[in-house]
Protein backbone atom coordinates (compact mmCIF):
# COMPACT_ATOMS: atom_id res chain seq x y z
CA UNK A 1 0.00 0.00 0.00
CA UNK A 2 1.49 3.34 -1.05
CA UNK A 3 1.50 6.46 1.06
CA UNK A 4 -1.08 8.90 -0.28
CA UNK A 5 -0.32 12.17 1.51
CA UNK A 6 0.42 13.81 4.84
CA UNK A 7 -2.70 14.31 6.98
CA UNK A 8 -1.97 16.31 10.14
CA UNK A 9 0.17 16.85 13.22
CA UNK A 10 -1.36 16.30 16.68
CA UNK A 11 -0.25 18.50 19.58
CA UNK A 12 -1.38 17.90 23.17
CA UNK A 13 -2.11 21.26 24.83
CA UNK A 14 -2.67 22.50 28.37
CA UNK A 15 -5.09 25.31 27.46
CA UNK A 16 -7.07 24.86 24.25
CA UNK A 17 -8.06 28.51 23.89
CA UNK A 18 -4.55 29.88 24.51
CA UNK A 19 -3.06 27.42 21.99
CA UNK A 20 -5.76 28.19 19.44
CA UNK A 21 -5.01 31.92 19.72
CA UNK A 22 -1.28 31.26 19.34
CA UNK A 23 -1.62 29.21 16.15
CA UNK A 24 -4.26 31.48 14.62
CA UNK A 25 -2.81 34.87 15.56
CA UNK A 26 0.91 34.14 15.28
CA UNK A 27 1.02 31.61 12.43
CA UNK A 28 -2.19 32.39 10.55
CA UNK A 29 -4.06 29.11 10.97
CA UNK A 30 -7.86 29.05 11.06
CA UNK A 31 -10.15 26.80 13.05
CA UNK A 32 -11.86 24.11 10.96
CA UNK A 33 -13.83 22.34 13.69
CA UNK A 34 -13.85 21.12 17.28
CA UNK A 35 -15.19 17.77 18.46
CA UNK A 36 -15.50 16.20 21.90
CA UNK A 37 -14.69 12.52 22.42
CA UNK A 38 -14.87 10.06 25.28
CA UNK A 39 -14.45 6.35 25.78
CA UNK A 40 -15.11 5.52 22.11
CA UNK A 41 -11.50 6.43 21.26
CA UNK A 42 -9.65 4.88 24.23
CA UNK A 43 -8.02 2.22 22.01
CA UNK A 44 -7.11 4.69 19.27
CA UNK A 45 -5.69 7.33 21.61
CA UNK A 46 -4.11 4.78 23.99
CA UNK A 47 -5.37 6.87 26.91
CA UNK A 48 -8.42 6.94 29.15
CA UNK A 49 -10.62 9.97 29.47
CA UNK A 50 -12.44 12.52 27.43
CA UNK A 51 -10.82 15.16 25.25
CA UNK A 52 -11.51 17.88 22.72
CA UNK A 53 -9.96 17.70 19.28
CA UNK A 54 -9.65 21.05 17.49
CA UNK A 55 -8.48 20.98 13.88
CA UNK A 56 -6.68 24.05 12.54
CA UNK A 57 -5.76 24.67 8.91
CA UNK A 58 -3.43 26.82 6.90
CA UNK A 59 -3.41 26.06 3.18
CA UNK A 60 -3.01 22.26 3.01
CA UNK A 61 -1.41 21.89 6.45
CA UNK A 62 -3.50 20.66 9.41
CA UNK A 63 -2.71 20.81 13.12
CA UNK A 64 -4.91 18.95 15.58
CA UNK A 65 -4.88 20.43 19.08
CA UNK A 66 -5.77 17.80 21.70
CA UNK A 67 -7.01 18.94 25.09
CA UNK A 68 -7.69 16.27 27.72
CA UNK A 69 -10.49 17.05 30.19
CA UNK A 70 -9.71 14.55 32.95
CA UNK A 71 -5.92 14.70 33.13
CA UNK A 72 -3.11 17.18 32.68
CA UNK A 73 -0.61 16.63 29.88
CA UNK A 74 2.53 14.78 30.92
CA UNK A 75 5.93 16.40 30.62
CA UNK A 76 7.25 19.68 31.93
CA UNK A 77 6.23 21.89 29.00
CA UNK A 78 9.83 22.84 28.27
CA UNK A 79 11.17 22.57 24.73
CA UNK A 80 13.07 19.34 24.36
CA UNK A 81 16.72 19.33 23.26
CA UNK A 82 17.39 19.07 19.53
CA UNK A 83 19.29 15.87 20.34
CA UNK A 84 16.21 14.17 21.85
CA UNK A 85 14.71 11.25 19.96
CA UNK A 86 11.65 11.85 17.88
CA UNK A 87 10.31 15.03 16.34
CA UNK A 88 12.45 17.99 17.38
CA UNK A 89 10.56 20.87 15.80
CA UNK A 90 8.02 22.09 13.28
CA UNK A 91 9.20 24.47 10.55
CA UNK A 92 7.06 27.03 8.76
CA UNK A 93 8.08 29.32 5.92
CA UNK A 94 7.23 32.93 6.73
CA UNK A 95 7.60 36.34 5.08
CA UNK A 96 9.82 37.80 7.82
CA UNK A 97 11.10 36.21 11.01
CA UNK A 98 11.45 39.34 13.14
CA UNK A 99 7.73 40.16 13.00
CA UNK A 100 6.88 36.91 14.78
CA UNK A 101 9.00 37.44 17.90
CA UNK A 102 6.66 39.94 19.58
CA UNK A 103 3.56 38.13 18.34
CA UNK A 104 4.70 34.87 19.92
CA UNK A 105 5.10 36.55 23.31
CA UNK A 106 1.77 38.38 22.99
CA UNK A 107 -0.12 35.15 22.35
CA UNK A 108 1.33 32.89 25.03
CA UNK A 109 4.43 31.55 23.32
CA UNK A 110 8.10 32.28 23.83
CA UNK A 111 10.44 33.97 21.38
CA UNK A 112 14.06 32.83 21.26
CA UNK A 113 15.80 35.78 19.54
CA UNK A 114 19.26 34.35 20.24
CA UNK A 115 18.46 31.57 17.73
CA UNK A 116 18.06 34.05 14.86
CA UNK A 117 20.48 33.10 12.10
CA UNK A 118 21.04 34.60 8.66
CA UNK A 119 22.09 32.03 6.08
CA UNK A 120 23.37 32.27 2.52
CA UNK A 121 20.87 33.24 -0.14
CA UNK A 122 18.86 35.64 2.02
CA UNK A 123 17.47 32.92 4.29
CA UNK A 124 16.76 33.84 7.93
CA UNK A 125 15.59 31.51 10.69
CA UNK A 126 14.47 31.96 14.28
CA UNK A 127 12.88 29.65 16.82
CA UNK A 128 9.75 30.16 18.89
CA UNK A 129 8.01 27.82 21.27
CA UNK A 130 4.25 27.51 21.50
CA UNK A 131 2.45 27.80 24.87
CA UNK A 132 3.26 24.14 25.63
CA UNK A 133 6.93 24.22 24.66
CA UNK A 134 6.66 22.85 21.11
CA UNK A 135 9.68 24.18 19.19
CA UNK A 136 8.76 26.04 16.00
CA UNK A 137 11.31 27.12 13.41
CA UNK A 138 10.30 30.12 11.32
CA UNK A 139 12.16 30.42 8.04
CA UNK A 140 12.12 33.41 5.70
CA UNK A 141 13.54 33.03 2.23
CA UNK A 142 13.79 29.86 0.22
CA UNK A 143 16.72 27.56 1.03
CA UNK A 144 17.93 24.93 -1.39
CA UNK A 145 16.74 21.83 0.45
CA UNK A 146 17.17 19.63 -2.61
CA UNK A 147 20.93 19.59 -2.28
Amino acid sequence: MALQSFSHIGICVTDLEVSTRFYTQVLGFRELFSADFGDELVATMEADGSFTSRMLARDDLRIELLHWHDQAPSGDGERCPMTARGITHLCFRVEAVDDLLDLAETYGGTAHPATRTDLDGGVAVVYLTDPDGVRIECMAGVPDLAG
